[in-house]
């Protein structure tokens, strides 16, 4: 549930800060800015300073900032002009539509510098401290499970097993497979104190014939932080690394998306999986299964989704960032305004595919959930 919640608010707060890096460098390029808003239909709620309206709208799928003379056909006040978008200089043009784009690189870069400095990456050795405790006995089962059962919680570090000492989790998963039905005493750490329970391991099959011990708990992994410095180059790699990822998984999803319907009618999970794509409700619950592999992998997931987002607004396809920036460089190149009216089909046609697509994944992550 809380990873759930950070990857949406992870979400809104791309959407600010991607609007907000429009906004800056339109004032850092005096040229007026008039709404800055967070949602999209029926005006909630504003304010005005100075000479731009904040506020929200009834639906959070987006956000926007209107700067003057952006809108080709818009009929600019007098005393407005030599401060719209269409008078300034390429530089200028490009510097306010592609800031969207590098705030998301900045954020990316930022959270997954946070995660290997402070929070820091599992390495995959397991430790004894507890990640998970197993609720039942099996999943159809109502009996709690012997670590259940016995008070053990996640976060606990079980040191010790009838009074012998378990330092690795090779060590503690050797003593309790000796020892299936017997009553144990469970030494843990528990907030820096020590805490004595009591558990009754339970019986399994090893798979040979035999029965071992089970307790019902999983391990955590070894957590590695970094320096600042080590955590630069390590941030600038994931960066590197996302953006490969984000190009494959864009070029899968749209030269696939035929597939993706087909097996969709066809009900072909595996192939709906893997090329499937996520709206807003699907993020939150694949956010909510990275709780089990810890902070570090949920705000990885966030740092992913910005590059994403950053990749897929670069597209030079009107009315995205990338296509304001290829109108602003044929203007440069040409050395004469292009006749953006003709660019009005494919910005509707971009409009009505993002919609359908939109519907497409929220149908999707409601009908045939991901699951990690």
């Amino acid at each position: 549930m809380v990873g759930g919640i950070i990857v949406v608010l992870g979400m809104i707060t791309m959407v600010m800060v991607h609007e907000g890096g429009h906004f800056l460098a339109a004032k850092a390029v005096d040229m007026k800015v008039t709404e800055f808003f967070f949602g999209f239909g029926p005006k909630l709620w504003s304010t005005t300073r100075g000479e731009t309206e904040y506020g929200i709208k009834a639906f959070p799928v987006g956000g926007y900032v209107r700067i003057v003379g952006m809108n080709p056909y818009e009929e600019v006040a007098p005393e407005d002009m030599g401060r719209t978008y269409r008078e300034k200089p390429f530089w200028a043009k490009s510097v306010v539509v592609l800031a969207g784009v590098f705030s998301h690189i900045v954020v990316a870069f930022l959270i997954y510098f946070f995660v290997f400095t402070a929070v820091g990456v599992e390495t995959g050795e397991p430790t004894t401290e507890v990640a998970a405790v197993a609720s039942t006995l099996d999943e159809a089962g109502t009996t709690p499970s012997p670590a259940a059962a016995a008070g053990i919680q996640n976060g606990d570090v079980i040191l010790s097993l009838d009074g012998i000492a378990t330092p690795s989790w090779d060590g503690l998963v050797g003593e309790i497979s000796t020892r299936p039905g017997e009553t144990v005493a469970v030494t843990v750490e528990r907030d820096g104190e020590q805490v004595e329970l009591t558990a009754v391991l339970a019986m399994r099959e090893d798979g040979e014939g035999g029965v071992v011990g089970w307790l019902g708990v999983s391990p955590a992994g070894v957590v590695e932080r970094v320096g600042p410095v080590t955590g630069l180059g390590d941030a600038g790699l994931a960066v590197g690394e996302a953006v490969d990822q984000s190009v494959r998984g864009m070029w899968q999803l749209f030269s696939n998306l035929g597939n993706l319907v087909t097996a969709t009618v066809r009900g072909d999970q595996e192939t709906i999986d893997e090329t499937r794509p996520l709206s807003v409700v699907g993020l939150g619950r694949l956010g909510a299964q990275t709780e089990r592999y810890g902070l570090g992998f949920t705000l990885e997931l966030v740092a992913l989704i910005n590059i994403f987002v950053a990749l897929f607004n670069v597209l030079p396809v009107y009315p995205l960032d990338g296509g304001h920036f290829a109108v602003a460089l044929y203007q440069k190149v040409r050395g004469k305004e292009p006749d953006v009216r003709k660019l009005a089909p494919m910005a509707a046609a971009v409009v009505i595919f993002m919609i359908l697509l939109g519907v497409f994944a929220i149908y999707l992550d409601i009908a045939r959930p991901f699951n990690l």
